[in-house]
Parts: structure tokens; C-alpha cells; sequence
């Protein structure tokens, strides 16, 4: 009754209304930080880089490692695992597989985002890389990769190991990564569900999934010496955040911290569409078979920026005013500027949009003839 009585508690907790959002958000915790996903920008950061224990939220590489072997086809969600004896003696949490036991890539991958199973987790690096080692190089070697240099990890689950630690910074990096795979929110987003033909029950050990509007992950964490952790994603308007924390003194602290994150980035920022005043004219293409090129912008132009600085926002085109063939598709003819208040915050590329070759000889006397001829 106890226990109950204490989750009951800390369920009412997170259904309390947000607080008002001040400059800056309350964090309990001895690090955190606010990113958002789109841009990478940091919008708040306390010991971002102290080296700490991860516990549990370590799984977020390790569903990373996952959702990128599904990519390469290196497995799929309908593979089947056989449980080893390594596995299925893993201690914490866990879904109880028991050696020789056989279960899908799919709901293996489901009792980690979930339920934090270690037993499989452990299943899927051996799945994967052949065994536990073997899979934890990898992850050392995607971290470094993604710039994660605070980071070493030693095993796949968070399991206390000395100097197995990694800092708020590195897990929004890391979490960033896993979010550029959409299916994984298929699994995160869970709130219950159950394993072997609805024996087994599971319950997200995420409360935000059910307590925070907009909630898309991603993994909690916690052991007597990392205390509570927690990487918290969610989107709304067009803008998905990633709160981190780390060493939080309670389960019910972890969680109001992540929400006081995450409050005061939908408070205070927006994603904003930015586009030339007018479209982008043809650039006139010399000696080319294709008179002209259509130019476009070389990625999205949506950027970051706080909500009171939106009627600030204008665009600038430098553009060339021809290009010699040949033409490459991609080539740079421009750049849009972007500019706050009158301070140039990005420039986007603008590029050729298709490839134009150049005239032959044959070609030059044609068009020669035809201009001569047409008037043209």
C-alpha cells in the first residue's frame, strides 16, 4: 500500500499545473540541459559536462545501435533472438527471459524502451555485435563519432561499473542521433503493453508518456549511485526538445525537473519558416544547352528563435547574375542571410537545383543560327 500510495503521489505531481516560466527554470538535479533536436541549439545548461553515472539512459545508444542495424539491414524487427545464459543473468530491471528462450527483434526492443530490460538489452548487442563486448565497442566508437567526448561506456545497460559514465551534453547528443529515427517513438510513446501473448505485462517507467502533453521519449535511468536520470523528449508546434538530467535526488524531482525544462523551451522558442521576400528567379546559364538553372535553398529554412523576436526576422538573396557551363547540380550560386533584428544570425546556401551541360561547338553555331534567324 505503501508503494502504491508513493506512486499515486508522484502521478499527481506531474498532472499538477506548470508553473509559471521564469528566465530560469527550476532544475533539481546536479546536471541538465535543454536542447532542441532540429537545430542542436542549447537553450539552457547546468555541469553539462561533469562525467556522471548515466545508469538506465546508457540504453539510449544502445537503442541507437538498434534503429541504425534495422536501417543498414543488418536485422530486422521480425528476426528472432535466442537468449543466451549472459543475458538472461542480468540483474535490475529486467523482463525475465529466461535462457533458450526465443523472442523478436520487435519486442525485445520493445522491453527496453519500455520496461529498461536489462536482460534485453543484452540480448540485442549480442544479436548484433556477438557478444556484449563486441557491441560496447561499438557504442564507444558511435559516441565518438557523434562527439560525445565526455563519454565511456562499459557496458549496454547502465549497470553500475566504475567509469562507466558519460554528461548531460553527450546524452542530448546521443538522444538527438535517435531521434532522427521516427520509428523509435513507436516503442518510446508506450505507455502500457505486454510481452508473450499479453502474459507479460509493461508499464513505461517513463511517467511523462502519460503525464506531459506532447511527451516522445525517451529513457529514464537510476541506481544508488547515479540516483535518478532521466532523457526527456517531446514536440509540440513543430518543435521537439530534449531535456537531461542527471543525478536527481528523486524519482518525482527528476521528472518535475524535465518538465520545468521542457516548459520553458515551448514558453520562449519557436521553430520559424524563413523564405526569400520573393521567389528565387532563373540564373542565366552561359554556353549552356539549358538557357537557364532554377536555384534552391540547400537545406530547410526553418530556424530557432525566441517567441518576442519573431516580427524581427527578414532575409536577404545575394545571387549570381549567370554561371558558365558546365553546371553542376549542387553548385553554390548564392546564399540567403538571415538576419534578427539586423544582426545576420544564419546563411542558408542556395544551390543549383539540376545540372546543365555545356555546348558543344555544333551547338554554339545552332544557337548562333537561331538567335540570328529567331531573333532570340
Amino acid at each position: 500500500m505503501k508503494r502504491l500510495f508513493a506512486a499515486l503521489l508522484a502521478a499527481s505531481c506531474l498532472l499538477l499545473p506548470a508553473a509559471a516560466v521564469a528566465g530560469t527554470p527550476e532544475v533539481n538535479a546536479a546536471a541538465a540541459l535543454l536542447m532542441e533536436q532540429e537545430t542542436g541549439r542549447v537553450l539552457y545548461e547546468k555541469n553539462a559536462h561533469e562525467k556522471l553515472e548515466p545508469a538506465s539512459v546508457t540504453k539510449v545508444m544502445t537503442m541507437l545501435l538498434v534503429m541504425e542495424a534495422l536501417q543498414d539491414g543488418q536485422i530486422s524487427l521480425a528476426d528472432t533472438v535466442t537468449v543466451s545464459a549472459h543475458a538472461a543473468g542480468m540483474g535490475g530491471s529486467q523482463v525475465y527471459l529466461e535462457e533458450g528462450e526465443r523472442m523478436s527483434i520487435h519486442d525485445l526492443l520493445k522491453a527496453v524502451a519500455v520496461a529498461s530490460g536489462n536482460d534485453a538489452s543484452a540480448a540485442l548487442a549480442e544479436h548484433i555485435a556477438g557478444s556484449e563486448n563486441g557491441f560496447v565497442e561499438l557504442m564507444n566508437r558511435r559516441a565518438a563519432q557523434l562527439g560525445m567526448n565526455d563519454t565511456t561506456f562499459l557496458n549496454c545497460t547502465g549497470l553500475p561499473a566504475k567509469g562507466h559514465v558519460t554528461s548531460a551534453h553527450d546524452i542530448a547528443l546521443m538522444s538527438r542521433a535517435l531521434l532522427e529515427y521516427p520509428k523509435i517513438k513507436e516503442y518510446t510513446t508506450i505507455w502500457m503493453d505486454s510481452l508473450r501473448d499479453g502474459s507479460f505485462g509493461l508499464a513505461n517507467t517513463n511517467k511523462l508518456v502519460r503525464f506531459y502533453q506532447g511527451t516522445t521519449g525517451l529513457k529514464t535511468g537510476s541506481t544508488d549511485n547515479a540516483l535518478y536520470c532521466l532523457s526527456a523528449t517531446a514536440q509540440r508546434d513543430g518543435m521537439e526538445l530534449i531535456a537531461v538530467i542527471l543525478k536527481s535526488p528523486t524519482s518525482t524531482a527528476r521528472f518535475e525537473s524535465a518538465k520545468a525544462l521542457l516548459n520553458f523551451g515551448f514558453a520562449n522558442y519557436t521553430m520559424l519558416d524563413v523564405h526569400p521576400s520573393e521567389a528565387l528567379p532563373p540564373v542565366d546559364v552561359l554556353l549552356g544547352c539549358q538557357r537557364y538553372v532554377q536555384p534552391e535553398l540547400a537545406r530547410s529554412s526553418r530556424i530557432l528563435i525566441e517567441k518576442a523576436d519573431k516580427n524581427k526576422v527578414t532575409t536577404s538573396v545575394q545571387l549570381v547574375d549567370n554561371a558558365e557551363a558546365p553546371v553542376e547540380q549542387g553548385q553554390k550560386l548564392g546564399n540567403l542571410t538571415v538576419w534578427l533584428d539586423g544582426e545576420a544570425v544564419e546563411t542558408i546556401p542556395i544551390l543549383a537545383g539540376t545540372g546543365v551541360e555545356r555546348l558543344t561547338i555544333p551547338g554554339i553555331f545552332g544557337r548562333f543560327l537561331h538567335v540570328l534567324f529567331m531573333g532570340e
